[in-house]
């Protein structure tokens, strides 16, 4: 077998598309390297979105609306104070972009118009807080993002 320029090329490209393909693979097979999804179930979200939409919509509507704050040990959530804290129910989501074991949900019912949320049980960086709660029947839908 005699070796030229041709033959040179072509066991060029097969060693480099062997090369790249031995990475795609040891990517892909160590659980070193996660490749989780950022929402477990995409499509099922999307189809829920117009609904978000309208408590979204009535949450902007709101004379006084809902405030995250970040102060001391803790995250304060204020809901409006013409509200009946006895009748706001719902759930606070901690949703961490960067590491999804970290999410956590926290269902909640007043009873009075602040919840607080201790920053000990947080790691540091951005957290997006997600509030969906209703008063009266009516949901609304607030969303946030905090750094620590």
């Amino acid at each position: 077998m005699k070796f030229n320029w041709g033959t040179g090329i072509v066991t060029a490209f097969a060693l480099f598309m062997g090369f790249i393909l031995f990475f795609v693979f040891r990517v892909q097979s160590d659980s070193k390297y996660d490749n989780e999804l950022v929402v477990e179930e995409y499509y099922k979200q999307e189809r829920t979105l117009q609904a978000q939409l309208d408590r979204e919509q009535n949450a902007a509507a709101l004379e006084h609306k809902v405030q995250i704050i970040n102060e001391g040990k803790d995250i304060k959530i204020t809901f409006p104070e013409e509200f009946d804290d006895k009748k706001i129910t719902g759930k606070v989501s901690l949703y961490r972009p960067s590491d999804q074991k970290l999410d956590h949900e926290v269902p909640f019912s007043l009873s009075g118009h602040h919840l607080l949320i201790p920053k000990s049980d947080l790691a540091g960086g951005r957290w997006d807080i997600i509030i969906d709660w209703q008063y009266n029947g009516k949901g609304y839908f607030t969303q946030e993002m905090l750094m620590l």
